[in-house]
């Protein structure tokens, strides 16, 4: 279980990685979060942001371990996907909110924030709950 742990953060979090550089990186993104270019940074520290993606990975990995056995489901899959859920409302949600309530944040943009960042908790909630199906001890 250790070494399924260890390669399932592993590759979750530089899937994070590679998804988070695609949802922010495409022509629409860019656009849409042009209204971000004030306070933005000029150049982003590559390395860095895949090591902190990468202890996402773990953290994610390691809180779904902890919860699969009370989230809603009978099947890995609905577990997963609940867990996606669950990580999309505390981790995306919340945050577009608090980001409305302070900045002028355009609709179409906390949109796509709500909608890209749901595609993709929900793409790592079933891989959680793919990797980790085995039966609960």
């Amino acid at each position: 279980m250790i070494i399924r742990y260890l390669l399932v953060s592993v590759g979750s979090g530089i899937l994070f990685a590679v998804m988070d550089s695609v949802i922010n990186a495409n022509p629409l993104a860019r656009n849409l979060f042009s209204v971000f270019e004030p306070i933005a940074r000029k150049s982003i520290n590559i390395p860095l942001g895949i090591t902190i993606d990468i202890f996402y990975g773990f953290a994610m990995a390691g809180t779904f371990l902890l919860l699969r056995r009370s989230l809603p489901g009978e099947s890995p899959v609905a577990k997963g996907l609940f867990f996606g859920l669950l990580v999309w409302f505390f981790r995306v949600a919340m945050q577009v909110a608090s980001q409305s309530m302070m900045y002028a944040v355009p609709v179409p943009t906390s949109l796509y924030m709500l909608i890209s960042g749901l595609i993709e908790m929900l793409i790592l909630g079933l891989i959680y709950g793919a990797a980790f199906k085995t039966p609960y001890k």
